[in-house]
C-alpha cells in the first residue's frame, strides 16, 4: 500500500512539529515543506533531509548553504494534502493554490471557520472528516477544552460549561509580542474560544472569558462545568483516566506550575519538550454545589498536532476507525494513555 504524501506549508512553531510528527507515521510520506524565505529553520530542515520549497515567488532564495527544490505550486503537484501552518490570515489567501492543484487541505485555528467549513477534533468527529477536502484543525485553547468537554458531556451530559482561560502573551522564540508587563483580559464576553468550540460540539451550553498574562510556556484553564446528574470526582478521575492524550499531574509531587509541567517534559525525553496532552492536575477536580471544578494546562506550541496526523487519515481516509488512528498517533508520538506523575505507560484504550 502506498504513503499518502503530505506537503507542509510554513515551518514555524507549528509546522516544524507536524512535519517532523508527518515523519514518523508508517501510512504517510512527508513529500517537502514551504517557506516563504530560508532561514535558519529552513537551514535545519534542510539538515534532517527535508524537500525545501520556495513559496514566494518574488523572493530570492538566501545564500546559506541550502538546496530549494522549487515552488510552492511544485511541492503541492507532488502532494495528495497539504497541511498550511502558514502565519494566522495567511492560510485563507493560499486556499486558491489549494484549489488549483486539486488537492485536499487542512489549516489550523488561526483561521476562520469558514475557510474550510468544517472544524476538527479527533475525539469528537473523526468520522465528519472522512474524505473531506477541506479541514481546519482548531487552536490550542480549543483542542485542549474540546478533548476534556467532548469526554465528560460523552459520558455524563454537561448542562453548562464556564470557562476562564489564562493565555501566555507569546510563545518562548516570539520577540515581538512579548512577554508583556501587564494583565490583559478580554473584554468581549463570551471570548472567542466558546464560540469556537461550538463549531465542533454544537449543542454545548458554554461562556468562556480569557486574560492574557506574561508568561510564555502553557495555558491554563479554570474549568466549572454542571452536569445534568449528580456525580462524583472519582466519576470525571474514572472517565478521563481511561481515555487518551490526558495527563494526570499531583502537586504532592511538586509539579505546581506550567514551568514544572514544562520541566517534566524534558526530565522524560520530549523532542522539544513538547506536552501533546492536556495536563491536568488530578487534585484540582472537585465538587461544589453540585458543581465540578479543575485546572488543566495546555502546552500551545504542540498540543494541535496530534489532531493534524488524525485528521490527514480521516480526510484521505487511510483508516476510517478514529480509535485505531488515534493509537496510531499515540504510539508514534510516544503518548501514554496512563501517564501520571511523569511515567508513559501506552495502551490501547481511546
Amino acid at each position: 500500500m502506498s504513503k499518502t504524501r503530505v506537503a507542509v506549508n510554513g515551518y514555524g512553531v507549528v509546522g516544524k512539529r507536524i512535519a517532523d510528527a508527518i515523519d514518523l507515521q508508517d501510512d504517510m510520506k512527508l513529500v517537502g515543506i514551504a517557506k516563504a524565505h530560508l532561514d535558519l529553520n529552513a537551514l535545519l530542515a534542510f539538515k534532517k533531509g527535508y524537500r525545501l520549497f520556495i513559496s514566494d515567488p518574488k523572493k530570492k532564495p538566501e545564500e546559506i548553504g541550502i538546496e530549494v527544490s522549487g515552488s510552492l505550486e511544485d511541492l503541492l503537484d507532488d502532494a495528495d494534502i497539504v497541511v498550511d501552518c502558514t502565519p494566522d490570515g495567511v492560510g485563507e489567501k493560499n486556499k486558491p493554490s489549494y484549489e488549483k492543484a486539486g488537492i485536499k487541505a487542512i489549516w489550523q485555528g488561526g483561521e476562520d471557520h469558514d475557510v474550510s467549513d468544517f472544524s476538527f477534533n479527533a475525539f469528537a468527529n473523526y468520522d465528519a472528516a472522512l474524505g473531506r477536502n477541506y479541514t481546519r484543525v482548531v487552536s490550542c485553547n480549543t483542542t485542549g477544552l474540546t478533548r476534556i468537554l467532548y469526554l465528560l458531556d460523552n459520558s455524563f451530559g454537561i448542562d453548562k460549561a464556564r470557562i476562564t482561560l489564562i493565555r501566555r502573551a507569546a510563545d518562548p522564540n516570539d520577540i515581538k509580542a512579548g512577554p508583556i508587563n501587564a494583565i490583559i483580559p478580554d473584554i468581549e464576553i463570551p471570548s472567542h474560544h466558546g464560540p469556537d468550540i461550538q463549531t465542533i460540539l454544537h449543542h454545548l451550553n458554554i461562556t468562556t472569558m480569557a486574560v492574557k498574562v506574561p508568561t510564555t510556556l502553557m495555558h491554563v484553564h479554570a474549568i466549572n462545568l454542571k452536569f445534568r446528574n449528580k456525580i462524583s470526582s472519582e466519576n470525571i478521575i474514572d472517565v478521563l483516566n481511561n481515555s487518551s492524550r490526558i495527563r494526570f499531574l499531583d502537586t504532592k509531587l511538586g509539579i505546581k506550575s506550567t514551568a514544572q509541567i514544562f520541566e517534566l517534559g524534558r526530565d522524560i525525553g520530549r523532542s522539544r519538550n513538547d506536552m501533546w496532552e492536556n495536563n491536568i492536575w488530578k487534585d484540582s477536580i472537585g465538587i461544589h454545589d453540585d458543581e465540578a471544578y479543575l485546572f488543566q494546562a495546555i502546552h500551545q506550541e504542540c498540543v494541535i498536532v496530534p489532531e493534524n496526523i488524525d485528521a490527514i487519515r480521516a480526510m484521505m481516509e487511510i483508516e476510517k476507525d478514529a480509535k485505531i488512528s488515534i493509537q496510531m498517533t499515540n504510539k508514534s508520538l510516544g503518548i501514554g494513555n496512563k501517564a501520571i506523575y511523569g511515567i508513559d505507560e501506552f495502551d490501547n484504550e481511546t
